[in-house]
C-alpha cells in the first residue's frame, strides 16, 4: 500500500501544545494536543516545562512514525515569540525558559534606555514599543546584569521555534520572524541586529540567521525528511493570506489581542504610532509588517461577564446574538454618533464601556450591542493606524471576532470603502508554517483554496 505524503507541524502555544500532519493538499490528516502543567524559574515564577515539551516532541513523532498510511517527508516547527531556550557549550538547557509576562525591573530598564539613546528613540529604531521582558533581548539583558556567571555559561540563545528545530536537527540557527518581533535586538533602519547587541557581549550568543523558507537535514541516522528551522506564530498565521492573495490587505488576527497586519505598509513606524501599542513583525521574507495591536479580545471577555451577570444571563448567549440594526441606530443617537466618540484619552488602552452604567441600558441586548460599538470604536482607530497611506482594498478577519456577528457588520459600517470578510481557515498558524517550506516536500502547485471568505456589507448600516 502506497504511503500519503505528509509534513508534521509543530504548534506550540501558551496553553495547547498541537501536532498536526498536512497532505499535499494542506488537509488535516492527524492531530494530538497537549497541556503540560507549568513548572517555576528560581523566583518561583511560572515559566514552560521544557523537559516536558522536549520529551512530548520525541513521543509525539515516534508516535507518527508508526502511522502505517502517512509518510513524513518534513518538519517544521512555529511557536509563541519572546522566549529564549538557553544553550550551554554542551548543547543543553542550562536556565529555564522565562515567562514573558514577568515583570522587568525599573532600575536595569532605566539603565539600558539612559545608554541606548531614550525610550523613544530607541523603540523607534527596533521597532519595538516598551514591553520589558516581552522584549526578548531584554531578558539576555537582564541576566548578564543579575547573574553574570550564568551569562557566561550560556553559549548559545535560541528562541522558541528554533530550539525545537535544534532538538531534531542539531543544527542552531537564528530566525527573522522570531528576531524581527518586538526583541529590541533588530534595527530596522539599518536592517541588521543594533549596534547595543554587539557592545553587550549578546551577538556571539545569537547563532547566525538562517532562511525559514529553507530546511535543513535531520541530524537522525537514515532519516530521509527535511526539517524547517521554525517561525514566530504571527508571521506564520499571516503566510495563507500572503500566498492566496496579491492585492493589498489587512489582516486583522482576533483573539485575547486583536492585532491589524498591513504586509503593504512599508513606511518606517512613526514615534506617535509606538506610543499607540503599533510595532513591526517580520515577514517570513523578511519584509518589516507594520501592524498594531488592541487587548480587545480581554476586554470583552471581562465585560461580557458583567453583562451577563448583572442581566441574569448565560455568557454563551453573547457568541449568537445577531447583529440589530435599530439598536444600534438608537445607541448611535444617544451618544451622538459613531465619529464623536473616536477621539478620547487613552481610547487605545480600554474602550468607553468599562465606564458605562449597566442600569442606564433596557435590556442586555441593548448593552451588548453598546459594548461592541465601544469595541469597534477601538478597532477602527487602531487599524487606521497601520491602514493610512496604502491602497487596501480588503480586511480579512480570523479568530474569534470572525464568528462574531456584531463585531463584522460594524467592522464593514466603519470601513464602507472597503471589502470585509470573515475568513476561515483550519489551524492558520500551523499551516503557514507548512507553506512557508512548501518546495521541499510538496510536489502539487500551492493551493488557491485554502481559506473560507464570508463577504460583510456595509448596504443596511446606519449612519456612523
Amino acid at each position: 500500500m502506497n504511503k500519503h505524503p505528509v509534513i508534521a507541524i509543530f504548534d506550540v502555544g501558551k496553553t495547547n501544545k498541537k501536532l498536526f500532519l498536512f497532505d499535499e493538499n494542506y488537509k488535516i490528516v492527524f492531530e494530538r494536543s497537549a497541556r503540560f502543567i507549568e513548572t517555576v524559574d528560581e523566583d518561583g515564577f511560572p515559566c514552560e516545562n521544557l523537559d516536558s515539551l522536549k520529551l512530548s516532541v520525541f513521543d509525539s513523532l515516534r508516535e507518527v512514525f508508526r502511522l502505517k498510511d502517512f509518510e513524513i517527508k518534513a518538519i517544521n516547527f512555529c511557536s509563541y515569540g519572546a522566549s529564549f531556550v538557553y544553550l550551554n557549550k554542551d548543547g543543553k538547557a542550562c536556565v529555564p525558559l522565562y515567562n514573558y509576562l514577568k515583570e522587568y525591573p525599573e532600575n536595569l530598564k532605566k539603565q539600558f534606555y539612559d545608554t541606548y539613546g531614550g525610550e523613544e528613540e530607541f523603540s523607534f529604531r527596533t521597532a519595538s514599543p516598551v514591553l520589558g521582558s516581552l522584549n526578548s533581548g531584554m531578558q539576555l539583558y537582564r541576566i548578564k546584569y543579575e547573574k553574570p556567571d550564568l551569562f557566561k555559561k550560556i553559549k548559545y540563545a535560541l528562541h522558541l521555534p528554533q530550539y525545537l528545530s535544534y532538538l531534531i536537527t542539531s543544527a542552531l540557527y537564528s530566525d527573522i520572524t522570531s528576531v524581527g518581533c518586538h526583541t529590541n535586538l533588530w534595527d530596522f533602519q539599518k536592517n541588521e541586529y543594533h549596534s547595543w547587541v554587539q557592545k553587550e557581549g549578546i551577538l556571539e550568543k545569537l547563532a547566525p540567521i538562517f532562511p525559514c523558507n529553507e530546511v535543513v537535514p535531520a541530524s537522525f541516522p537514515g532519516s530521509n525528511y527535511s526539517v524547517g528551522i521554525g517561525l514566530h506564530d504571527s508571521s506564520a498565521a499571516l503566510i495563507p493570506y500572503l500566498v492566496n492573495f496579491h492585492e493589498p490587505f489587512i489582516l486583522l488576527s482576533t483573539g485575547t489581542w486583536c492585532i491589524s497586519l498591513n504586509p503593504f505598509n512599508h513606511s518606517p513606524l512613526t514615534k506617535e504610532e509606538l506610543q499607540k501599542d503599533c510595532l513591526c513583525f517580520m515577514s517570513f521574507e523578511g519584509k518589516p509588517v507594520k501592524a498594531s495591536r488592541l487587548f480587545a479580545g480581554y476586554e470583552h471577555e471581562q465585560q461580557v461577564k458583567r453583562i451577563a451577570d448583572h442581566f441574569n444571563q448565560s455568557p454563551a448567549r453573547y457568541r449568537t446574538m445577531d447583529f440589530n440594526p435599530e439598536v444600534i441606530a438608537a445607541l448611535q443617537k444617544r451618544n451622538h454618533g459613531f465619529k464623536n466618540l473616536q477621539s478620547g484619552k487613552n481610547i487605545l488602552k480600554t474602550s468607553f464601556f468599562a465606564e458605562r452604567e449597566l442600569s442606564d441600558f433596557a435590556n442586555d441586548e441593548e448593552a451588548y450591542h453598546q459594548l461592541m460599538l465601544d469595541i469597534m470604536n477601538q478597532q477602527y482607530l487602531s487599524t487606521q493606524l497601520v491602514l493610512k497611506g496604502t491602497k487596501v482594498k480588503r480586511i480579512f478577519v480570523d479568530g474569534g471576532f470572525s464568528k462574531n456577528i456584531i463585531y463584522m457588520n460594524l467592522l464593514a459600517c466603519c470601513f464602507p470603502d472597503i471589502e470585509i470578510f470573515a475568513a476561515s481557515m483550519a489551524q492558520a498558524t500551523a499551516m503557514g508554517a507548512a507553506l512557508s517550506i512548501h518546495s521541499a516536500w510538496n510536489k502539487k502547485s500551492l493551493p488557491n483554496d485554502i481559506i473560507e471568505l464570508k463577504y460583510f456589507s456595509s448596504s443596511h448600516c446606519p449612519v456612523l
